[in-house]
């Protein structure tokens, strides 16, 4: 156990896909997994343990955030031996040609600061998915009917941003989308030696204002998860 995850040893698997919302993290072991087990409930983040097509797989939720995610992966990494982290998620698209529900493969993410910034003080370290699970996640992304798009995104500090100038930059210098926290476990995973990507599904558009309703984005999300799924036992 650790001060924020009460699962036992062996509980954890060495997959783990990680939404940032626990009911959401719930609806996809409840929705994807064989017999999913309920492993961490500390503080309301859930995270469950489950069997996809022959593989152990545990769904956690990371909370809102890169801090958040930060305790949330660390204690998954150095403590229960999690190898392969994927981020589903959300992400506000940032070009007019990502469309609501597209799916977004992050490639590189760019921030500016992460909870890691204490360690890489002197450099800007550049972190990036791991090339395999993105190759694979593109791969599984041809079969789903959303457009799918690989490319740089930014994991923003904040939700409710009052820099317009730097969101007209990030879409000047061709990001993709914007979202909280693929950047903290793009380097985490690089410090540990972890595999790592996140798979976005555009819920919302900075430059339209379209939304996805809620009463649709269960399903656009589905095909979020089969995705990461199927990258992970690629």
């Amino acid at each position: 156990m650790t001060p924020h995850i009460r699962a036992g040893r062996g509980q954890i698997a060495e997959t783990v896909l990680m939404p940032g919302d626990p009911l959401r993290a719930k609806w996809a072991a409840e929705t994807f997994l064989d017999s999913p087990e309920l492993v961490n409930d500390v503080r309301g983040m859930l995270g469950f343990t489950g069997m996809w097509r022959g593989n152990r797989v545990t769904i956690h939720g990371s909370g809102m955030g890169m801090p958040s995610l930060s305790i949330y992966a660390n204690e998954l990494i150095t403590k229960y031996g999690a190898r392969t982290l994927i981020r589903i998620g959300s992400a506000g698209a940032m070009q007019p040609y990502v469309k609501i529900r597209d799916v977004v493969l992050a490639q590189t993410a760019s921030s500016l600061s992460t909870p890691s910034r204490g360690i890489l003080r002197d450099i800007n370290f550049a972190p990036c998915a791991d090339f395999g699970l993105l190759m694979a996640a593109y791969a599984a992304a041809q079969t789903k009917a959303n457009d799918v798009h690989v490319g740089g995104i930014y994991s923003s500090d904040v939700f409710y941003d009052e820099r317009p100038d730097l969101n007209e930059q990030m879409t000047r210098h061709g990001i993709l989308a914007v979202e909280m926290e693929a950047a903290e476990l793009y380097s985490l995973a690089a410090r540990h030696g972890c595999r790592a990507l996140a798979v976005l599904t555009v819920s919302d558009h900075l430059l339209t204002q379209e939304a996805l309703p809620a009463s649709d984005r269960q399903s656009s999300f589905g095909d979020m998860v089969e995705i990461a799924l199927e990258a992970a036992f690629a």
